[in-house]
Formats: structure tokens, C-alpha cells, sequence
């Protein structure tokens, strides 16, 4: 663990109700089953001193945080009805998410263009380590997972996008 560090997740597309239709309500940390959330979970919990999932319905959540029932909400497509940046501003002041030393957020451009945004009046130093690499999702998760095994929350121990050509060689 990092002392000062939040980290922020994605949530994802695979949740525990499309194996379990009848599942009832559960934590965020259990409802969001696809592997890419299980990598960025084991990456969170291995790094940071706390760590919230940006969901497309709820915003920022805590990882206890339930979830009643399943539903389908995605940056990607306005007519599912996003949160909006206006309610994660709200959101990190309600839940204090700023008072962070350092800030690392994972997932795709469209979760790095909302904490960014969001983020944005903060003045805070935010990081996307695995942004910018050229790498598709599956090499990402596997960039990802080494950074975990060695007790890196940087590839190639650097704390900047420039690292194309090092996480090659990882």
C-alpha cells in the first residue's frame, strides 16, 4: 500500500447478474465480474490506501458500496443515461476523494477523460500508468498483473506515459 494514494477503477460490462439473474443486491466489488475489473481490483488493492470504482450509473463508489440490481449504463452511449461530470465533482467532495496525495486511474479514455474532468479544479497531479502505451486490453491486464507480482504500481518502476519502449521489455 501507498500512503496518500487513491486509485480509480472502471467498472465493467460483466456483472454477477448475467450468470446469476436472480442474485440480489451486492457489493460493487462483487457485482462487476469481467476480468480486466479483477485485474484493476487485485492492482487497487495492492496499491493504494483507497480505491473507488468509476461506474457509469452511480459515479465514484467505495467498493462496499450495493448495488441493488443489474443494469446497463455505459459511458460510450449518452441515451443510457451517464452520471455526469457535475455529479462526480459533487461526488469527490462528498467523499473527501480529493484530500489525496496522488491519484492513479485506470481504464479507457473515456474513464480517463471523466477523472480528469472531474478532477479538473482540484489541481491535482493524476496519473494513468498504462495509458498512451500502445498496448491492446489483454496486453494492458498483462502489464498490469506484473506490475502487481513485482510490487511496481508503475511499469518499468516510471511514473510516466512515456514508457512505450520499457514496457516492451518488461
Amino acid at each position: 500500500m501507498i500512503n496518500g494514494l487513491l486509485v480509480i477503477i472502471p467498472c465493467g460490462a460483466g456483472k454477477i447478474w448475467d450468470n446469476y439473474p436472480t442474485h440480489k443486491s451486492c457489493p460493487a466489488k462483487d457485482a462487476y465480474t469481467g476480468s480486466p475489473f479483477k485485474v484493476n481490483r487485485q492492482y487497487a488493492e495492492k496499491f493504494a490506501e483507497k480505491w473507488v470504482i468509476l461506474s457509469a450509473k452511480y459515479g465514484y463508489i467505495e467498493p462496499t458500496f450495493v448495488i441493488p440490481e443489474d443494469y446497463n449504463v455505459t459511458f460510450k452511449d449518452i441515451r443510457t443515461d451517464p452520471v455526469v461530470v457535475d455529479t462526480l465533482k459533487q461526488q469527490i467532495h462528498e467523499k473527501s476523494l480529493d484530500r489525496y496525495s496522488s491519484i492513479i486511474g485506470l481504464g479507457g479514455i473515456e474513464y480517463r477523460n471523466l477523472i480528469q474532468e472531474s478532477f479538473a479544479s482540484h489541481n491535482k497531479q493524476i496519473q494513468f500508468p498504462f495509458a498512451g502505451l500502445g498496448l491492446r486490453i489483454g496486453e494492458t491486464m498483462s502489464c498490469i498483473k506484473l506490475c502487481i507480482s513485482k510490487g511496481e504500481p508503475y511499469p518499468s518502476n516510471m511514473k510516466s506515459i512515456e514508457v512505450k519502449e520499457s514496457i516492451i521489455q518488461l
